[in-house]
């Protein structure tokens, strides 16, 4: 999961989204808009370690960029 936070650019987000998690352009900006507008968006389902080891990976690149974005990883119900 995508948290919004008030201070990442929509450009970085949808730059991390292809980059780290390999979405097409049109479904980054689609779900960083949903991420902005609802405050946080489902990015997409992995098995736990891939989910965890991607999440991990985009919020250690937002950090390094100086961006607080957060990602967080939730068991499939």
């Amino acid at each position: 999961i995508c948290h919004d936070d008030p201070i990442t650019t929509m450009d970085f987000v949808v730059q991390l989204l292809r980059e780290v998690f390999r979405l097409p352009l049109q479904r980054a900006m689609t779900l960083m808009l949903e991420v902005h507008n609802s405050g946080a968006a489902t990015v997409g389902r992995w098995p736990e370690s891939t989910a965890k080891s991607r999440a991990e990976r985009a919020q250690a690149k937002a950090r390094a960029a100086g961006f607080p974005l957060t990602f967080t990883v939730e068991a499939d119900d």
